[in-house]
């Protein structure tokens, strides 16, 4: 073989090796949030959770986070399961957690899958009632509420997320300019019970939330939806895996960080180094 002929053979060679070498790693998958900082909180622990098992995620803001999943811009965005199906189907009647997250499954856009629900982590509206309103309708189950709908007045701040009814009571409403005077209605007995949600931060201690063990109210599970077909198995169990370490009370906790002015991501990371994934 020539010494040209050699030369360039060597050269090609080079150049292959540094083209494989050198090639791109794979794109950050976006991971979708609307600005408000909770929703963040939902969109950094979802990507902590994609880096945890070695993809590049980041988080990307966006006024409907849903369009841009349905549009293929974003390829994770987090939400709950009754938000969610009354998205999708706003005339769907499921309260219960497993049924409403079958039905919201069967509401998906055509390219959008889910993952799976967080069954002990959920934030759904709850009515907060003082001690003593809980012993004289001798329950702490919305059940009480509903025995004594008669004289059930609920303060509610503006954007207080909840039902218009519970089960067959349509309670009367007080509204209220935000939470701190929404609780503060309830301790000084001008309502019965204030909205709140059952992963709030800032519940006054004084204060208790009713549970709801017959599903009066419709669940709200923490769900992570995903462009179908357009992650890895391995991306995908990173989602669902989310699902075996939050709680509510947790959630609350790294809510009221936020709250206090903490960065979503850092407190997202934080939880994960704490409780991490695959373990």
């Amino acid at each position: 073989m020539s010494r040209p002929l050699a030369l360039a053979l060597v050269a090609l060679i080079v150049a292959g090796t540094a083209a494989c070498g050198g090639s791109a790693p794979p794109p950050s998958i976006p991971v979708g949030s609307t600005p408000h900082p909770e929703d963040s909180l939902l969109a950094h622990l979802y990507a902590a959770a994609l880096r945890s098992y070695g993809s590049a995620a980041h988080v990307e803001n966006r006024e409907d986070p849903l369009l841009g999943l349905d549009s293929g811009e974003l390829r994770v965005v987090p939400g709950f399961t009754g938000r969610l199906l009354r998205r999708f189907d706003p005339d769907a009647t499921a309260r219960a957690a497993a049924q409403v997250y079958r039905e919201m499954m069967s509401a998906l856009p055509e390219g959008v899958a889910a993952g799976d629900y967080t069954t002990s982590a959920e934030d759904k509206p709850a009515l907060a009632v003082t001690e003593a309103t809980a012993e004289a309708w001798d329950g702490r189950d919305v059940t009480a509420a509903v025995r004594n709908c008669e004289t059930l007045t609920v303060a509610a701040a503006a954007d207080a997320p909840r039902p218009e009814t519970i089960g067959t009571c349509t309670p009367k409403i007080i509204e209220s300019p935000d939470a701190a005077k929404a609780f503060d209605a309830v301790r000084t007995g001008r309502a019965k019970a204030a909205w709140t949600t059952t992963a709030a931060p800032g519940i006054p201690s004084e204060l208790l939330t009713l549970s709801d063990r017959t599903s009066l109210i419709r669940a709200e599970n923490l769900v992570p939806l995903y462009r179908r077909n357009e992650l890895s198995e391995s991306q995908v169990l990173a989602l669902n895996e989310v699902a075996g370490v939050l709680d509510t009370a947790a959630f609350a906790e790294m809510r009221a960080e936020v709250a206090d002015g903490a960065d979503p991501g850092h407190v997202a990371d934080a939880f994960l180094a704490e409780h991490p994934l695959g373990d």
